[in-house]
């Protein structure tokens, strides 16, 4: 049987900030999945993060329904058709986004990180610009399988410093490669199998900066539900700070199609399959 999809996603301020910059969103109808981090002054941070999680989500429905192949911007070689949809998605998202900065003053110089996955029966592809990331945990074990795109962490990559010691950078905030940042963007993009009972985590820096991989993964192996475990995830940043807004958007695939996993129909949070 082909692999079912559960999800559940939460948004939360934080215990600083003010304003939501966050933004995340989903249809399981055509298997897209988007989480976002904005930065810019006043609410330009949220106007851009809601352009980005917009326009994928649309661009990619309507490329679905009309069955077209991914058309203009640049095409990535190595990658399957459905990488390059998401790839020119982030590109009109780019576009989208400073478009809308030069219309509006108030919002120059608006961003947004982008974490995007697209789905496919069994096959699924991710694609990511900036520092929010995503986490595939499977079969006990957790694995970052994006690259932050980020000044501490080409530190890192290069030998400059280590891991731990980027942990406390006073540089970690810097992003290099952002949507709205520059006339053209090159999002990372990779194609990935699913296997029965993976989970894929999309998450925003502000839920990572507080919980190490370790205890992401405890906390959600834990959980007995897809809402549960955000709730527990974002509730375990707060504590640990919650200096930014914290996001996260959990996906599990599984082999039996929802409803016959004990939830009621409408019910929007399933529960975890049982070998989870």
């Amino acid at each position: 049987m082909s692999l079912q999809i559960q999800v559940a996603g939460q948004s939360d301020l934080g215990c600083i900030r003010s304003n939501n910059e966050d933004n995340f969103g989903y249809d399981s109808r055509y298997g897209i999945y988007v989480v976002c981090d904005g930065m810019g002054g006043a609410a330009a941070g949220e106007v851009a993060s809601k352009i980005a999680v917009d326009t994928v989500l649309n661009y990619c429905r309507q490329s679905a329904i009309d069955k077209l192949e991914p058309s203009g911007g640049a095409v990535f070689d190595g990658v399957s058709a459905r990488a390059n949809t998401l790839a020119r998605a982030i590109q009109l998202a780019n576009q989208q986004i400073r478009a809308a900065a030069e219309q509006n003053p108030e919002n120059r110089g608006m961003g947004s990180t982008i974490t995007a996955v697209l789905v496919e029966g069994n096959m699924y592809s991710i694609a990511h610009v900036g520092d929010s990331r995503i986490y595939l945990l499977r079969k006990g074990a957790i694995q970052q399988i994006t690259q932050d795109h980020s000044l501490v962490m080409e530190h890192v990559r290069r030998g400059l410093i280590t891991a731990e010691q980027a942990e406390h950078s006073e540089i970690r905030n810097i992003i290099i490669r952002a949507l709205g940042s520059e006339e053209s963007v090159e999002p990372d993009l990779s194609d990935l199998v699913a296997e029965p009972g993976d989970v894929v985590l999309l998450t925003t820096d502000g839920l990572t900066r507080h919980i190490p991989d370790a205890e992401i993964l405890e906390i959600v192996t834990q959980a007995s539900s897809c809402r549960e475990a955000c709730e527990h995830l974002v509730e375990s940043a707060k504590q640990g700070g919650g200096h930014d807004n914290i996001t996260c958007l959990l996906l599990q695939f599984v082999e039996r199609p929802w409803t016959l996993l004990g939830d009621a129909p409408g019910d929007e949070t399933p529960k975890w399959q049982d070998s989870l």
